[in-house]
């Protein structure tokens, strides 16, 4: 069903290089069943509308979020002010009364929520944070900033790119936001440097080639992120940034041991048995994430703390990346290849066992949830955990 979109107000900042009202017309494109109107006597006579208030900052989730309430007006908990409201034609007059100060909205026949009652756990990004919902100002521009790209930030993930990367990709973004760079040429700069590391590791030219990669795989941190505060999502971009993450690193890691000539057999097992480990570890275990979701409920990575634990180093590329620099550092770019060869077979062989445990798991008690979605998650037995995962604090500046 369609709902009427009408937007109130303005504000002069920008955040991330967009005003409020871009930003909105952005938003709107990417949430299903939104139509924007340009004034209140455009609104149909009959049906469901959603005011908003663009002196606010929101986020996808809270439109996305609100939009399946039914007449309910969402207050801003830091000034409590209404933001935004979804109602049915008999309660349009009484919100538009709230919205603009003429009624008290206590006293009004609709709901009133904040965004502590929308949903918290994002499973886009393996995060547990309430949306964003704050007033638009000037002074508030920077802490702003921090919070759209703090909660653009996955909460599971490796331990560069939870990490490390955090801040300097923040400062990246800026750069490339201020540039009017898309999401895409960012992704595209990597995919040349993905190619530019293949040649670099088959040439033996480890330095150079981690080098490029290392670069490739802060760009990947940029382009998701700047494709995300400034509402430039697309199915392609996502598509296109996935293939290339998907397929490239077993490359990587092929062409290194290519790069080493004949090294002695390790426990039987020579190069070319090796690389054949290599493709089916990596094919199983990114098989197992596939399916674990579908099969399961949730995805694997977030059944549990434990699991959360165990992608900061699970064999994907970043974990492996360092493995490989170690080796070069040394000067032993073979120990690098063994170990990138084993901790694939040994992680993937986790995961399968974990694929197992969560289909028995389900047997007993139907789909898994996430440990994330769970109401008392802040306070309860896995609060610690949840202060490192709920989010990535790094991303959200000091």
């Amino acid at each position: 069903m369609t709902i009427h979109v009408l937007v109130l107000g303005d504000s002069p900042v920008r955040l991330w290089g967009l005003s409020s009202i871009e930003r909105l017309r952005r938003q709107f494109r990417e949430i299903e069943g939104l139509t924007l109107v340009e004034s209140v006597d455009a609104l149909p006579a009959t049906g469901r509308h959603m005011l908003l208030n663009a002196r606010y900052l929101f986020e996808l989730r809270t439109l996305s979020d609100l939009k399946t309430h039914d007449n309910a007006l969402l207050i801003c908990p830091l000034e409590g002010g209404v933001a935004g409201a979804v109602v049915d034609s008999d309660h349009l007059q009484a919100a538009l009364d709230c919205m603009e100060g003429r009624q008290d909205p206590a006293s009004a026949p609709l709901a009133l929520m904040k965004p502590e009652d929308l949903t918290a756990f994002n499973a886009a990004l393996l995060s547990a944070q309430p949306p964003v919902l704050e007033p638009v100002t000037d002074a508030r521009k920077t802490e702003l900033e921090n919070r759209l790209y703090g909660n653009a930030y996955k909460g599971i993930t490796d331990l560069v790119t939870k990490f490390l990367w955090p801040r300097p990709a923040k400062q990246a973004v800026h750069v490339a936001a201020s540039m009017g760079m898309s999401p895409n040429t960012v992704t595209t700069i990597g995919f040349i440097l993905v190619l530019a590391a293949c040649y670099l590791f088959l040439q033996g030219q480890y330095l150079a080639g981690l080098a490029a990669g290392w670069i490739m795989t802060f760009l990947d941190t940029v382009d998701g992120k700047l494709a995300r505060v400034t509402v430039q999502s697309s199915k392609f971009g996502h598509l296109y940034d996935h293939i290339i993450d998907l397929v490239h690193p077993p490359f990587w890691y092929i062409f290194w041991g290519m790069s080493l000539g004949a090294i002695d057999p390790v426990w039987g097992l020579n190069q070319p048995e090796m690389y054949w480990l290599i493709i089916g570890g990596y094919v199983g275990g990114r098989a197992v994430e596939g399916v674990f979701p579908l099969l399961c409920g949730c995805n694997v990575f977030t059944w549990r703390p434990f699991d959360a634990w165990f992608r900061l180093v699970t064999a994907r590329r970043n974990p492996c990346l360092i493995l490989l620099t170690l080796s070069a550092v040394i000067g032993r770019p073979d120990w690098g290849f063994i170990a990138v060869t084993f901790w694939t077979v040994l992680t993937t062989l986790a995961l399968l066992a974990r694929l197992i445990q969560g289909l028995l798991a389900r047997l007993r008690g139907g789909p898994l949830e996430s440990w994330l979605n769970a109401e008392d998650v802040a306070v309860g037995p896995n609060a610690s955990a949840y202060r490192v995962f709920g989010s990535t604090r790094g991303a959200y500046g000091d």
